[in-house]
């Protein structure tokens, strides 16, 4: 039974896509087909962690959502990239990445866009590549694409910063996921400073929101040097780092 999961932040620079990026990878090597959906159309940006750019990307999902090509046409398989860090991976990662144009940018941002297309490429994905799972990284905040992300999705990770302004905004959006019934949500707390203590932050996060928290993730030295540059789970392979994101892919294909 394919799993279609949101991976989704309040404000922008928790990490999110970061964490899509890993999520997808430690899944691949499980063996897993793995769909990932770029729908922050407005600043794309994790194409950068697959080692693309706009001279690799020739269709969009601007492309699909335009009526210039079907969705799957858009879908780039870059197992290869992943496998020339990990030899002898056996899932398949299939990467639907939006425009970095800033000219289609512009556009959407002008023009906008039939929303329920949408729904109707994720269902495509699945069908029309096999897929295990189909990972969506959203537009960080509340608006039309991302609650219908939230709404279709089997499992909805929410991350978050040990910030005020973050506690305020997580709150609204985990009020939202709960209305709109998403069966397995988790909350992610990223960018932890190692002088914390990651069981009293825990334990304080779950109670404000009543929700599981999915992964206490550290601040990590090596995550900022690699600056996206490329996947930190497969860099880092023995890293805690990494032990603590494979739990969390677990617990989100559970």
């Amino acid at each position: 039974m394919s799993k279609i999961i949101s991976i989704h932040s309040f404000r922008g620079g928790t990490g999110k896509s970061n964490t899509t990026a890993n999520i997808t990878a430690l899944l691949a090597q499980r063996g897993l087909r793995v769909g990932v959906v770029d729908t922050d159309i407005q600043s794309p940006g994790i194409h950068v962690l697959f080692g693309l750019d706009e001279e690799h990307i020739s269709r969009s999902l601007n492309d699909y959502l335009w009526g210039k090509c079907e969705i799957k046409d858009a879908a780039m398989d870059v197992t290869s990239i992943l496998q020339q860090l990990k030899p002898g991976l056996t899932g398949q990662v299939f990467l639907i990445p939006s425009s970095i144009k800033a000219g289609e940018i512009a556009k959407i941002l002008r023009e906008g866009y039939d929303v329920g297309l949408l729904n109707d490429g994720f269902q495509q994905l699945l069908e029309d590549l096999q897929l295990d799972v189909l990972m969506i990284d959203t537009h960080p905040g509340l608006n039309e694409e991302t609650l219908l992300s939230i709404a279709i999705s089997d499992a909805l990770a929410i991350i978050m910063r040990p910030d005020n302004q973050d506690y305020q905004g997580t709150s609204v959006t985990v009020e939202v996921a709960r209305k709109l019934e998403v069966p397995n949500l988790l909350l992610v707390v990223n960018k932890v400073p190692p002088v914390f203590d990651f069981d009293h932050v825990q334990q304080k996060i779950e109670q404000t929101y009543n929700c599981r928290v999915g992964a206490i993730l550290p601040h990590s030295d090596e995550m900022m040097v690699l600056s996206s540059s490329g996947i930190f789970v497969l860099k880092y392979p023995d890293h805690p780092m990494t032990a603590r994101l494979d739990r969390l892919a677990s617990l989100l294909i559970a």
